[in-house]
């Protein structure tokens, strides 16, 4: 592979930092809205050209797409970036917000980092060879009664108004489990399945740069990644990532 991961992290623990500085400043952060209920601060801005700019000088072969600014003309290698996944919760002083890199290869996810700046918390993958949390190696729970288990879920259907949402979902799930979490980044949500925290996450009407790196993160970890109908991929509009023990108790009720 022509990518390190010791550069990849130093470049994504730099974009954290300089994140991490405007998160300690927020009473002078610039907050705008690019459509009601989606907000953008210059520190998404900044993070992003940041990973951008770091990311061609090592890897000038390699495409870019990034929430902020689109997409560069090389798509078929590129790097997918979310600068700050869980936007909404970095403006309000929350801690769990995060930065996603992940680099896809004709559609095949190969690399995957999430960073946590404020938790300090550094997750990657690499397809075939496992994932890391701050350098020790992560997997799944092993819960396997979906009555015990913790699902994490996110409403991104709600803030685009969209009329299939999660809501009657989230009601049948709740029932059948003992915890609900809602942490406000799908990237990190991803993660914490990978890490055993959460034994499921699912979310609909998210975009690739969301949820990319975290489903190479999960899956490297043992997860299982579907969409709602139980087909294994990467599918932002509607994600299912489970521990895989439970996923057959929990695929029924995404209908």
């Amino acid at each position: 592979m022509s990518v390190s991961l010791v550069v990849l992290e130093q470049i994504v623990r730099e974009a954290g930092a300089l994140a991490l500085a405007q998160f300690k400043n927020l009473k002078n952060l610039q907050i705008t809205q690019k459509s009601p209920r989606d907000f953008v601060t210059e520190a998404d801005i900044a993070v992003e050209q940041f990973l951008k700019d770091q990311l061609s000088t090592h890897y000038p072969q390699f495409g870019f797409w990034g929430e902020e600014s689109g997409q560069t003309e090389n798509q078929l290698s590129r790097w997918v970036v979310d600068p700050i996944d869980g936007t909404h919760s970095f403006t309000k002083g929350q801690y769990f917000w995060a930065i996603s890199v992940a680099l896809e290869i004709n559609g095949e996810l190969i690399v995957g980092a999430v960073y946590a700046p404020a938790l300090d918390d550094y997750y990657c993958a690499e397809k075939g060879k496992g994932a890391w949390k701050n350098g020790e190696l992560i997997s799944v729970s092993a819960e396997t009664n979906l009555g015990n288990a913790m699902i994490a879920t996110g409403f991104a259907c709600l803030r685009a108004y969209k009329e299939d949402n999660n809501l009657q979902r989230f009601c049948r799930i709740a029932e059948k489990t003992t915890g609900q979490r809602r942490f406000g980044s799908a990237a990190l949500d991803l993660c914490l399945v990978a890490d055993g925290q959460v034994d499921a996450f699912w979310e609909q009407s998210l975009n690739l740069y969301d949820i990319a790196a975290g489903a190479l993160i999960a899956k490297e970890a043992g997860a299982t990644i579907t969409d709602f109908q139980g087909n294994s991929g990467v599918f932002p509009d509607h994600i299912l990532a489970t521990n895989g023990k439970i996923f057959d108790q929990l695929l029924p009720l995404m209908d």
